[in-house]
């Protein structure tokens, strides 16, 4: 039997986990969340009828900020997990990747 304390995901709590997970990052901030649900926030210049990624140097404060709910998202996200959990979305570059791996996988 799991502990009301677990804070890290296994096979017995995922569902317990992803409720409080989903709880904790929208506490964060809403945005964290929303890139959880819809993936990174992309930024992109449009050239030649061709979206080309926005260089970093041309990023203003308030893209960074949005840009950077899906980094902190991972963080947050791959903190509460057991290395097998881990090990599993590891190579995951985006929260909403990670959330789907870890809603699929037992």
């Amino acid at each position: 039997m799991v502990g009301q304390n677990q804070t890290f995901v296994n096979g017995e709590n995922c569902p317990l986990w992803k409720v409080r997970m989903q709880i904790f990052l929208e506490s964060v901030d809403r945005g964290i969340w929303d890139a959880v649900l819809n993936g990174p926030f992309m930024l992109v210049n449009v050239v030649n009828d061709v979206d080309e990624p926005k260089p970093f140097s041309e990023w203003i404060v308030d893209e960074n900020r949005r840009a950077q709910y899906n980094v902190k998202a991972r963080n947050i996200i791959s903190s509460a997990l057991t290395l097998d959990e881990f090990y599993k979305i590891q190579v995951c570059t985006s929260a909403r990747d990670m959330w789907e791996i870890l809603r699929v996988t037992p």
